[in-house]
């Protein structure tokens, strides 16, 4: 019999091991989850929606499955919370934004019908940035998350929600959604493994689109083996997706076990040049710095290559993402679905429901990407961009010829305090300056924990870069740096978190 005393303590892996082995039921494990939600989440606000009777329900019918002898999924009676980008039939989906307050979608999104498929519990819906625009999850119209490490810090974002429910041990697994670095920055900050798969790799027909040529749905998790699991279960091609890639799901679980073998042995680790030096904190340099040599140890060779269209890929980004956006948002006109103010035509009847029900970061987003696609602006701005883009996938395949992956901080500093940068736009967009490129280049990007500050106690993250369609290689580079820093820390660093407050 296991050891384990709190099972919400456990690795994905180590709980379908323990259900496979009848040492826990998929009840016993949900319901341990719900109530850590129902203690905690007061404070943390990482979920919208908690589904109790409908995670229970699927909890019963896979024990019962598996008491019958049935064959199951892997993870199958594992709970996971969704972020609420993703429509999932049935149950409440917003995409954080006012304008959706109340709206149950008629269908699933691919990746919600492949959960269920999964015979996985749904816990619930997770908060994040409206329509995925932010950096903090600040911009929800729901209220904030707040980061387990710091309830005054925030969580990252626009994921924010998602990844505070792996670092306030709600959920072992959460989905995420991945535009400029949604996924992997609130990992960074927040102690967590988050993945943005290749563009096309995961459908996303049924996510709620903010730009559709940069959104990827990802998982997150607090291992890279569980982030592998979960990434198993979520790739793979959809004829409903235009964009999703007609080949295999990669073997990322056998990569991240052979990862944890930590031979590197010829594994050419290229460290990128624009993505370090001024505005990078420098307890985050210095546990990048370590890592490094972690990687050295195992037998990877570490080489610093140059990228340097780089330099405009934030500018290049809030070009392309809010011209996208502002094209996506236009179905949201109080006609179909969703709020409506009644006014006296329908053409005020638009105007008063989006100007009630968008939030200002929406709206500035929607006016920004408006005006660069608009008559005489578009090859100046919008144009341009995509040129740029251009480059940046350019520099990609040159560095990729030097080193078989990529590596950079994840996030220029640990996670900010709450309302710091809310009124300076421009500070919370440089936050995702290391993320953004693999978004414009379409590449598989994964951020793990390096530790934490010096000078804050707050984590800082790892991101490594890999080749489209190489999404494997980064799990098993991943699996063998996790390991040797894990020995450090006796296991994944939310373990290092202050223990918050229970509520009575």
């Amino acid at each position: 019999m296991s050891d384990i005393v709190d099972w919400t303590r456990a690795t994905a892996a180590q709980m379908a091991a323990a259900l496979q082995a009848g040492e826990i039921t998929s009840v016993e494990l949900t319901q341990a989850h719900l109530d850590r939600i129902a203690a905690v989440d007061t404070d943390v606000h990482a979920f919208l929606h908690v589904d109790t009777d409908g995670a229970l329900a699927t909890a019963r019918e896979v024990d019962a499955a598996r008491a019958a002898g049935e064959s199951l999924p892997p993870l199958a009676g594992v709970p996971i919370a969704i972020k609420d980008i993703l429509v999932t039939e049935g149950l409440p989906t917003t995409a954080g934004s006012r304008i959706l307050e109340g709206w149950v979608p008629p269908y699933d999104a691919t990746v919600t019908r492949k959960i269920r498929e999964a015979r996985m519990p749904i816990l619930g819906k997770t908060n994040m940035d409206e329509f995925a625009m932010g950096s903090s999850t600040e911009h929800s119209g729901y209220g904030p998350t707040r980061n387990p490490w710091d309830l005054d810090r925030i969580p990252g974002g626009s994921g924010g929600g998602s990844a505070a429910s792996l670092a306030a041990w709600e959920a072992p697994l959460a989905i995420g959604s991945d535009t400029g670095g949604s996924i992997r920055q609130p990992a960074s900050v927040t102690g967590t493994v988050g993945v943005k798969p290749t563009y096309g790799g995961v459908s996303r027909y049924g996510a709620i689109a903010l730009a559709s040529s940069l959104d990827q749905l990802g998982p997150c998790a607090r291992t890279v083996e569980d982030a592998a699991y979960l990434h198993e279960v979520m790739g793979g091609h959809d004829p409903m997706d235009a964009t999703s890639l007609n080949e295999p799901v990669p073997s990322c679980v056998e990569a991240a076990r052979q990862g944890r073998e930590q031979d590197l042995t010829g594994v050419r680790i290229g460290v990128i040049k624009e993505l370090s030096g001024e505005g990078y904190q420098a307890g985050v340099e210095q546990r990048f710095e370590e890592s490094l040599e972690k990687l050295k140890t195992l037998g990877a060779t570490v080489v610093e290559v140059s990228c340097p269209s780089f330099t405009y890929a934030l500018a290049a980004y809030y070009l392309i993402l809010p011209s996208e956006a502002s094209s996506n948002l236009a179905k949201f006109d109080s006609v179909r679905f969703g709020m409506r103010v009644e006014k006296a035509t329908i053409e005020k009847t638009m105007g008063a429901t989006r100007a009630e029900g968008f939030g200002d970061e929406v709206k500035r987003r929607i006016i920004l990407g408006t005006y660069a696609l608009s008559a005489g602006y578009y090859d100046a701005y919008y144009g341009s961009a995509q040129k740029v883009r251009t480059l940046i996938q350019r520099d990609f395949a040159a560095a990729f010829e030097q080193a078989d992956v990529l590596v950079s901080p994840t996030t220029p500093t640990t996670p900010f305090k709450l309302g710091e940068r809310i009124d300076d736009p421009l500070a919370m967009y440089l936050n995702d300056v290391a993320t953004i490129p693999a978004n414009l280049a379409g590449i598989p990007g994964m951020s793990l924990p390096s530790g934490t500050a010096p000078e804050d106690g707050l984590p800082t993250g790892f991101q490594i870069l890999a080749p489209a369609h190489e999404d494997a290689r980064m799990y098993r580079i991943g699996a063998a740096l996790e390991k040797a820093l894990a020995e450090e820390w006796g296991g994944p660093l939310a373990s290092q978190a202050p223990e918050l407050e229970v509520a009575e």
